[in-house]
């Protein structure tokens, strides 16, 4: 099967969903070809970065972080113009 014959198989499948089933195929769809973008933006990090993110991540599982609403409520105190 080439690629247009495919793209025409996919569009039948596609026309004949109902709107719930559209939005659910769309939604995976966008999360398959999201997924494959990332993972080839993983694979040009460098181990650096890599290390970084492992990093960032245990911490925030670990609880080591600062809500972003704190961050924001103590500069908006801080720097109050009102």
């Amino acid at each position: 099967m080439n690629t247009a014959e495919l793209k025409l198989k996919l569009f039948r499948h596609i026309d004949k969903l109902d709107s719930t089933m559209l939005e659910e195929v769309y939604g995976l769809i966008s999360n398959y070809t999201k997924q494959h973008v990332n993972s080839e933006q993983w694979d040009e990090l460098s181990e650096i970065q890599k290390k970084g993110i492992y990093k960032a991540i245990d911490e925030l599982n670990n609880g080591e972080f600062t809500a972003n609403e704190d961050v924001l409520s103590r500069y908006r105190t801080k720097y109050n113009n009102d």
